[in-house]
């Protein structure tokens, strides 16, 4: 297990799977400018990344993250200039496009408090483990804002609908863990104590798989939001070609005409 050299953040890597969290328990794990501002670094440069298969972003002291911290992060937009307010939403908005865009399958595991940013880090994941613990808001209109923030209008609706969508975004109010799970939010619900494992063992699986392949799945799974079903199936042809060039789809040809289990290696 290597320990990543980051300040504002945990950040551990061990076999091929990167695990990071928010490191204040304390407050439940509030985001700040210089956290806001690591984590969309780290993410940017992990698509550059070949050891890094596949990331878990953890809960920490029983919850996964109060958002916005109240006096690092609220107090001071409220003196900002316009122009200093428009470079933060930028920033956050940044954070959200370089999960997206970081190459590598991204599993939320989600405990307790997952609120504001923190809400909107789970939902800019590819996966989402809870617990029945799990209480999931978008609270930005609960602070005098709109609920569009860091894509919460785009990407929202499309994972739970756009009616559950508007109304979370519209009230604010805590979606429960049952309600995240039977909305198609949360992927399954798992005990506290086996939070940590399920999301470990979710992440080595996909981890084992080809990862050029999973690359590819999440750069289309991004891209065709946008695309028309022809524009879609024509640029899936292009993908998938591509993926027949690499090493790993001849290792599996191989592995199943020897009937062995295929051992992907990402070239």
């Amino acid at each position: 297990m290597t320990q990543i050299d980051t300040k504002y953040f945990l950040c551990r890597v061990e076999d091929g799977i990167a695990t990071v969290s928010l490191d204040r328990p304390e407050r439940k794990n509030p985001l700040t400018f210089d956290s806001y501002g690591e984590l969309r670094d780290w993410f940017r440069a992990l698509h550059y990344d070949d050891e890094i298969k596949a990331v878990v972003f953890a809960s920490n002291g029983g919850n996964f993250s109060s958002g916005g911290d109240v006096h690092d992060i609220i107090g001071p937009l409220t003196k900002m200039s316009m122009k200093e307010l428009l470079a933060f939403t930028r920033m956050t908005g940044d954070l959200v496009k370089a999960i997206v865009n970081c190459g590598k399958p991204v599993i939320a595991a989600i405990d307790g408090i997952c609120v504001g940013a923190g809400a909107i880090i789970a939902m800019a994941s590819d996966l989402r483990i809870a617990t029945p613990d799990a209480k999931t808001a978008f609270l930005f209109t609960r602070v005098g804002l709109a609920g569009c923030d860091m894509g919460a209008c785009a990407i929202l609706p499309r994972i739970i609908g756009q009616g559950r969508a508007a109304e979370l975004l519209y009230t604010g109010r805590s979606m429960s863990a049952e309600e995240g799970v039977a909305w198609g939010f949360h992927n399954r619900l798992v005990a506290a104590s086996d939070l940590e494992a399920e999301a470990q063992a979710l992440a080595a699986r996909i981890a084992a798989g080809p990862n050029f392949g999973n690359m590819m799945t999440k750069t289309m799974l991004a891209q065709e939001w946008s695309m028309s079903i022809e524009q879609a199936i024509e640029a899936e042809a292009q993908a998938q070609a591509i993926c027949m060039q690499t090493a790993d789809f001849e290792r599996a040809y191989h592995a199943f005409v020897n009937k062995e289990k295929p051992v992907f290696q990402g070239d």
